[in-house]
């Protein structure tokens, strides 16, 4: 049985709980790891108070060496790593290896962006006075992730914390424990010190109180949805903890009449329903210009048709299942309230026969945008597709949603492109393009959609503490 990892050593829950680890594709389980509580991350926690003084007085190049060597052993043992993943998130094996070798390339990127967090020196309005800024590390993180991407995720908030001179306590979702413990082993491999990186496993709410409150912990970084997002900024207000939130989305798809139909409409399956559509950023609401929105529905339809749903390790699987049962049943039901408001299931819609937490990929088509389900955020392989007239009308559609993530724009008229990309209020927008988040660049959201910056330079200095020192009496 895998285990969690606290103050250097492999180890059991405190309680001695275990959880049932289900396959997604089969309904059946196959393994089980520890399932502890709050006294779980305590114990992290003290190990990461204990393990911070050291370990933010090593220099950059101390700490990258490691995150590179982690970024190596994860390449090294990638069929490995994916193989888990599959088993316990259902995604193909296609997708799970290339989450692995993101998550190297995170490893990768912080090992040298950790020496790059250069203050300045302020010209001083006094002859006898020195000024200059500094980044220090902000202490001891938590970083609690979600199941969609179990290695990413992590992967994207441990490196920061870590190059930045941080110690970390990682929980990853019950979902998808093995994925967050062989990140953990490729840090563990690669030389981490005892307390630098703890690793726990069990209750969220339990385990998040205890971040919340304890006092050694300086911030918490957690990915998941807008409600829980809610819940800890509550919270947070108890100890003032700082926060990073990657929360919910509803990203629409603007297409413009001036496309090739059949490009994008390719392009826009194979995005929508990848990781069977469980993808924070990935695009929901599908806005068609009306002079090409038959031919693009029919050529959806058309793709769709070829997707294999089935078990990741099979070959000719194209898409797996949903995480679980809840989250099937939650996926049903927001089919049939589209259905009960009028719109039409033109493909797909169904629970699939091979078991497990299979739904079809699922077209809709919706002639009204202010359709109610359109406000939900599906999390799940169902496309609506609306039509629009002119681009004024289509922006207020778009941006009506409590949820600001991604968006996306499709057209070839530059003019279209500036406008639409300006007036979208989203934190990320991909003109023409399908992923506009990258390592190298800003992942955030507006509006309810989260707090702060992972990824690229912003997110070595979410894990920082900006400080002023002046010298005067020169």
């Amino acid at each position: 049985m895998k285990q969690q990892y606290i103050n250097g050593v492999w180890c059991g829950a405190v309680n001695g709980g275990v959880w049932p680890l289900v396959n997604p594709a089969t309904d059946t389980v196959f393994a089980e790891v520890p399932y502890g509580d709050g006294a779980d991350a305590r114990a992290a926690i003290a190990a990461a108070r204990a393990a911070l003084p050291a370990w933010s007085a090593a220099t950059a190049w101390t700490r990258g060496d490691i995150l590179r060597r982690a970024a190596d052993y994860i390449r090294l043992h990638v069929e490995a790593f994916a193989h888990d993943m599959v088993l316990e998130s259902g995604k193909p094996l296609v997708e799970a290896r290339g989450e692995w070798l993101v998550a190297a390339g995170l490893f990768d990127w912080y090992a040298e962006e950790g020496k790059r967090a250069y203050g300045r020196v302020l010209p001083s309005s006094r002859a006898d006075k020195r000024m200059q800024v500094i980044w220090q590390p902000v202490g001891v993180v938590g970083v609690i992730t979600a199941w969609n991407f179990p290695a990413y995720n992590p992967a994207r908030a441990w490196a920061a914390a870590l190059a930045a001179g941080c110690t970390v306590v990682g929980k990853g979702s019950e979902f998808t424990p093995h994925s967050t413990m062989n990140l953990t082993l490729a840090l563990v491999e690669a030389g981490i010190p005892s307390g630098v990186l703890n690793m726990v496993n069990g209750d969220a709410a339990a385990i998040g109180d205890e971040m919340l409150g304890n006092a050694d912990v300086a911030k918490l970084s957690f990915t998941g949805s807008t409600r829980v997002g809610r819940i800890l900024m509550d919270g947070a207000s108890r100890t003032h903890t700082k926060l990073s939130l990657e929360l919910g989305g509803n990203a629409p798809v603007i297409v413009m009449d001036d496309v090739d139909v059949a490009k994008v409409a390719a392009l826009a399956v194979a995005t929508k329903f990848r990781n069977c559509g469980q993808v924070c950023v990935s695009p929901q609401r599908f806005y068609v210009h009306r002079t090409i929105y038959d031919a693009f529905v029919a050529a959806v339809v058309e793709r769709v048709q070829g997707i294999k749903c089935g078990f990741g390790l099979e070959k000719e699987t194209r898409m797996g299942p949903l995480i679980n049962r809840r989250q099937q049943q939650t996926v049903i039901e927001i089919i049939e309230q589209a259905k009960s408001e009028g719109c039409i299931v033109v493909a797909g819609g169904e629970v699939a026969e091979q078991g497990g937490y299979f739904v079809t990929p699922t077209i809709i088509a919706v002639e009204d945008a202010k359709t109610p389900f359109l406000k939900r955020e599906i999390f799940g392989p169902v496309m609506p597709i609306v039509p629009f007239d002119t681009r004024e009308q289509v922006i207020e559609w778009a941006n009506d949603t409590e949820y600001g993530l991604a968006a996306y724009v499709c057209t070839n008229r530059l003019q279209d492109a500036v406008w639409l990309s300006e007036h979208l209020e989203f934190g990320m927008v991909g003109v023409n393009e399908w992923a506009p988040h990258g390592i190298e660049a800003p992942f955030g959201g507006w509006k309810q959609s989260g707090i702060g910056h992972e990824s690229g330079p912003d997110g070595l200095t979410e894990y920082m503490e900006k400080k002023l020192i002046s010298y005067g009496g020169l």
